[in-house]
């Protein structure tokens, strides 16, 4: 079943179960696709439907941190209920450990030495990781094993 699909029989058992949250987590997440296949006037593939969702979870996860800085702990709570409900849409996220391997395995495969080979090493290694891990989290650990 597609992504899409799986949205719209989602979006059909929040509306029959009368869950209003879900319900208004997933509509909003369909008119963002819909705004871009509009945009591009053609249906979206299930890699950009992926990219879509990415996206949105990492706006909210970035608004996430800006309302606990400024200790909204009432909206605070609203962006993590959204981000486990849109979390159950995306691919299984790595771990930790596996996108150190996945790093490390991408560093020597690049041949990478220094901080300035840090551009090769990304460009290598994000479609390995795309919607399965965090890009700022696989930042962090390419710096790390490039010192």
């Amino acid at each position: 079943m597609s992504l899409s699909n799986r949205l719209n029989d989602d979006m059909k058992l929040a509306m029959k179960s009368q869950d209003k949250f879900k319900l208004s987590v997933i509509r909003m997440v369909r008119a963002a696709i819909k705004n871009i296949e509009i945009d591009q006037r053609k249906p979206l593939e299930e890699q950009e439907v992926l990219d879509v969702l990415n996206r949105e979870v990492k706006q909210r996860k970035d608004s996430l941190q800006e309302f606990e800085k400024a200790g909204r702990e009432d909206l605070a709570e609203n962006l993590r209920a959204e981000i486990v409900i849109l979390m159950e849409y995306l691919p299984q996220q790595l771990s930790d450990e596996e996108v150190k391997a996945i790093v490390q395995q991408t560093i020597q495969e690049v041949g990478a030495s220094s901080k300035a080979d840090m551009g090769k090493v990304m460009g290598a290694l994000m479609p390995k990781v795309k919607g399965r891990a965090d890009g700022k989290i696989v930042n962090q650990f390419v710096q790390q094993f490039l010192t």
